[in-house]
């Protein structure tokens, strides 16, 4: 089986806008209409049903170009912060990530109904950004080498609830007693 052909450019900018206007309109109601984004995203529902042919095709991929943004993330921090700085930078974009997918739970709900599997390789990427974050501050000696990737992920998710009962203050506080928590002390 062949590779799908790559999109035209303008293809690739109208599925983009579609992507970028339903993340927006599936994080604020699932009850949005396909319309409506197809408007927000400046093009015809014809356009829309041309990328997503399903409401679920349109959901799963705002979810995954989310996710993705965050993963791809990781490696860009390091190109341009200390590591640890990156690290702590990446756990604020990860609170942010999951209030997004949080707004977005009742159509990812929907999606899961119909079948699909949004969340198939969620946990191998965000775990995978974080090992990269982590070894690069490891190697830099400013965190701990004892703590598992996926801990800090789910340790960050915990955060992330504060951030979604309307708390951002509270979780940026949080997210420093996390990274507190993960800096290298010597004789420890």
């Amino acid at each position: 089986m062949s590779a799908p052909k790559p999109l035209r450019a303008d293809a690739q900018r109208n599925r983009d806008r579609l992507v970028e206007a339903a993340v927006r309109a599936f994080t604020a109601s699932a009850d949005v209409t396909l319309e409506s984004i197809a408007k927000d995203a400046g093009v015809g529902i014809g356009t829309l049903y041309r990328h997503f042919p399903t409401r679920e095709a349109l959901i799963e991929a705002a979810y995954r170009n989310e996710l993705t943004k965050l993963c791809d993330a990781a490696p860009e921090l390091l190109r341009v912060k200390p590591a640890d700085e990156a690290l702590r930078s990446w756990l604020s974009a990860f609170v942010d990530y999951m209030a997004t997918k949080h707004g977005m739970g009742d159509a990812l709900k929907a999606v899961i109904a119909s079948g699909g599997n949004p969340f198939e390789h969620s946990r191998a990427r965000l775990s995978q950004a974080m090992s990269t974050l982590l070894e690069a501050a490891v190697a830099q000696g400013t965190v701990r080498g004892d703590v598992p990737a996926w801990d800090v992920v789910v340790s960050a998710s915990g955060v992330s609830l504060t951030s979604a009962s309307g708390d951002p203050a509270q979780a940026g506080r949080l997210l420093d007693l996390l990274m507190d928590g993960l800096r290298f002390r010597a004789g420890r």
